[in-house]
């Protein structure tokens, strides 16, 4: 194969080759130079105000300045995170949509066989931002002091204990029967359609347990209302350091978790990814960050992209199990 400019000179193929790879890629190159160029769209598949959206929008502020872009919050409800979901999986591959996701993300791909999109295919990971645990908390009323003494209480007086979540196969539902199942108690779920409802009705002595959020009991607990039992995370949390973990009070190995993280386009270039990956671990290591996570009961989580995609990949497997074991159906 030769080209001709003037006259004939044959070019080895190797040659040519090259230089149809350098015009091929060359476009793709040249964005990924010039990215970001325009505003950076971040969806949370959530509506605004609880933590999934204050978190990223506190993350979205860090990490513009280091992009030289606004990354803008973009809430799409709906389906318990699946409607925003797919809306970013079916996006374009060109760094300017990104994903809020959390423990509902795997909470859907462990209870449904089928979703609009593959939880770790249709995504490229860009890193965890954000972890917090989760609390245990019962009614006041209830005869009981401490974890120990509520399982011994639970064991003698089987279906005594009612505990709300915010909804059959959420991630507080699945955290309770893990626990349920691993203290061997007999205990009654009942759904709620959010996290106050439920301790709306504990405060009020119709349900005697729920799991939930450090910031939506904290002030409960501080003002008596509530009595706080346990967190589920594996070591004490600064934030509540006189409360003992669960699995340090009764049931060994117990560990639930709230994580926030960020995901993009599976079709995404590396390199933007890789860049996403390290504004964000930049924008973690801000004093500020730190202390406003600290009001959503988070601190920050820096883990990178591969570690990130392993550990959805390793909670998508641990929380199915789980569904499986206890039956818990998707609504």
């Amino acid at each position: 194969m030769s080209i001709r400019c003037g006259r004939s000179v044959s070019l080895p193929a190797a040659i040519l080759a090259t230089a149809f790879h350098a015009i091929a890629t060359g476009p793709v190159q040249a964005q990924a130079q010039a990215w970001p160029a325009k505003p950076i769209r971040l969806v949370v598949p959530f509506p605004p105000g609880a933590s999934n959206d204050v978190l990223s929008r506190i993350t979205a502020q860090a990490m513009s300045p280091g992009l030289g872009q606004p990354i803008l919050v973009e809430n799409r409800p709906g389906g318990g995170g699946i409607v925003g979901s797919e809306v970013v999986a079916r996006s374009p591959g060109d760094g300017y949509s990104m994903l809020n996701i959390q423990a509902s993300f795997v909470a859907n791909a462990a209870l449904r066989p089928r979703l609009p999109y593959e939880p770790i295919a249709d995504f490229a990971y860009v890193g965890m931002m954000a972890r917090g645990p989760l609390l245990m908390v019962v009614h006041p009323s209830l005869p009981v002091k401490n974890l120990r003494e509520f399982l011994a209480l639970a064991k003698a007086k089987p279906g005594l204990v009612n505990y709300g979540s915010t909804g059959t196969g959420s991630h507080n539902h699945m955290a309770t029967e893990l626990f349920r199942r691993m203290a061997g108690l007999d205990i009654v779920h009942v759904p709620y359609k959010g996290a106050a409802p439920a301790l709306a009705d504990l405060m009020g002595g119709h349900i005697q347990l729920v799991m939930t959020s450090l910031p939506s009991a904290m002030t409960q607990v501080q003002a008596g209302r509530m009595r706080a039992l346990g967190v589920a995370s594996e070591a004490r949390t600064s934030f509540m350091p006189q409360v003992p973990t669960i699995a340090e009070s009764g049931v060994p190995g117990y560990m639930a978790e709230f994580w926030w993280g960020l995901v993009v386009p599976a079709k995404t270039p590396a390199e933007i990814t890789a860049r996403l990956g390290s504004e964000l671990a930049r924008a973690l290591q801000s004093p500020d960050l730190r202390q406003s996570f600290a009001g959503e009961g988070a601190e920050p989580a820096t883990m990178g992209g591969e570690a990130f995609q392993r550990f959805v990949s390793n909670e998508i497997n641990r929380w199915r199990k789980v569904a499986q074991e206890t039956g818990i159906k998707p609504e």
